[in-house]
C-alpha cells in the first residue's frame, strides 16, 4: 500500500494530490492507495482519502504502508524513516502557493545530503520515477537502527 499525507498546513496541496489521482486513473500506481489530503480543494477520483486523519489513523497508516509519500515536514518524513518505509518527500513549494516559502526544498534536500534514504522530488514529473525506484536495493535503504548499530558497532572497535 502507498500512504500519501500532505499535513495540516492550511494552504492546498493540489499538485501532489492530483498528480496521484492521475497516477492511479492511467495504472501508473496499481496497488492500494490512501491519502490524507488537508486543505487541498481538488478531490480526487480514483483512490480513498480522508482531509484529516487523528493521530491513531495516522499510525496506521504508516505503518500498514510499503511506501509513504508525504509533504516535507520533517516530522513526518523522519516517522516514515524510523518505520523503515521507502519514503518519497514532495516538498510543497513557494511558487505553487503551497507554502510561504520553500523551507521544505531546502530542508529535503540537505536531509538526503546527509545520507538518509529519502528520495526528495521537487518536480512533480519525477515522481512516477522515484516510485519505480523505491525497491530498497535501488535507493540505498537503509534504517536508522542499522546506522546506530554500524556506528556503536565503530566506535567499540576503536575502543579495543
Amino acid at each position: 500500500m502507498i500512504f500519501v499525507t500532505v499535513g495540516t498546513h492550511e494552504q492546498p496541496f493540489n499538485r501532489l494530490i492530483q498528480k496521484i489521482d492521475e497516477m492511479v486513473k492511467n495504472k501508473i500506481i496499481q496497488e492500494e492507495v490512501f491519502v490524507q489530503i488537508g486543505y487541498s480543494t481538488y478531490e480526487p477520483k480514483n483512490y480513498k482519502w480522508s482531509k484529516l486523519l487523528s493521530p491513531e489513523e495516522m499510525d496506521y497508516y504508516m505503518k500498514e504502508a510499503d511506501t509513504v509519500i508525504c509533504h516535507g515536514g520533517p516530522a513526518t518524513f523522519m516517522k516514515a524513516l524510523s518505520l523503515g518505509k521507502k519514503t518519497i518527500v514532495v516538498p510543497r513549494q513557494k511558487k505553487y502557493d503551497e507554502h510561504v516559502n520553500d523551507h521544505q526544498l531546502v530542508f529535503a534536500e540537505r536531509v538526503k545530503d546527509k545520507g538518509y534514504s529519502i528520495i526528495p522530488i521537487k518536480n512533480i514529473e519525477d515522481l512516477e520515477d522515484a516510485l519505480s525506484k523505491t525497491d530498497s536495493n535501488e535507493i540505498g535503504f537503509s534504517s536508522n537502527n542499522d546506522k546506530f548499530i554500524q556506528e556503536f558497532e565503530k566506535r567499540i572497535q576503536d575502543l579495543m
